[in-house]
């Protein structure tokens, strides 16, 4: 995690070792992708499935703040948004991109295009990381 460069919609610097100890769920997406858009649904049904759990879901775009913080005010998802300041040094390729972190900061998963987050592999896949955890 520790090559991953967010700010929150402030412009503040986002310390990623802040959630050592949980499973961190990071989303690469971008207001103009339509694949993006549509999972969106599906992983804010997957949040409320864990949402007992040890589990953080952040969404980093690498548009700027003013982008973000507009789509924000015109969705219905409550989620953390974030900015992603070095998007093309991590390596991705196209979007959505998603990284699951486990509870040490390992990557445990990562994958582009689009998932349906809600759907029982899936489910299973978070869990599977969230119980490495213990």
């Amino acid at each position: 995690m520790d090559d991953i460069s967010l700010t929150d919609l402030s412009g503040k610097a986002i310390d990623l070792s802040q959630y050592k100890g949980k499973t961190v769920f990071i989303n690469f997406w971008a207001t103009w992708c339509g694949p993006c858009l549509q999972e969106m649904p599906t992983i804010e049904l997957a949040m409320a499935e864990f949402k007992d759990q040890p589990i953080v879901f952040l969404f980093a775009s690498n548009e700027s703040q003013e982008q973000i913080e507009k789509f924000k005010n015109k969705q219905p998802f409550k989620f953390e948004y974030v900015h992603s300041n070095n998007l093309e040094a991590l390596n991705i390729q196209a979007l959505p991109t998603t990284f699951i972190f486990n509870a040490q900061g390992e990557l445990r998963f990562d994958a582009a295009g689009f998932r349906e987050w809600n759907d029982e592999a899936n489910h299973a896949l978070i869990k599977s990381i969230i119980d490495t955890n213990e």
